[in-house]
């Protein structure tokens, strides 16, 4: 039981949930060192440097902080578990997932062409 806890947490690790609806506290250090690990193990260069890839995640970090409070909780639930079930969260992630939520969002502005 102890050890499927301990199992738990470690992969949960790379994403904290967010204080108070904020944007989610991910260890970037970590989500790039990992990019790097899997680029050698498939034997290919990395398409950038870790250094490269925390200055991208931070950025988009920063975007996202202007979105999120916009975004409605049940869009950002569903980027996050999308993330999670794929093991891909990072920032970048995020804030693709919240920019195409937006996207998709019928515009009340715009008529549907009916009368």
């Amino acid at each position: 039981m102890k050890r499927g806890l301990i199992l738990f947490a470690v992969l949960l690790s790379p994403f904290t949930p967010p204080a108070f609806g904020g944007v989610p506290e991910l260890n970037v250090a970590a989500v790039c060192k990992a990019r790097s690990v899997d680029a050698k193990m498939l034997q290919s260069s990395p398409d950038q440097s870790t250094a490269d890839c925390v200055r991208e995640e931070q950025a988009a970090k920063q975007q996202l902080g202007g979105l999120w409070t916009s975004t409605s909780v049940a869009r950002r639930n569903q980027c996050e578990s999308d993330a999670r079930a794929l093991h891909t969260t990072s920032y970048l992630d995020l804030l693709a997932c919240i920019q195409i939520g937006q996207d998709l969002k019928p515009d009340p502005k715009k008529k549907t062409g009916k009368q």
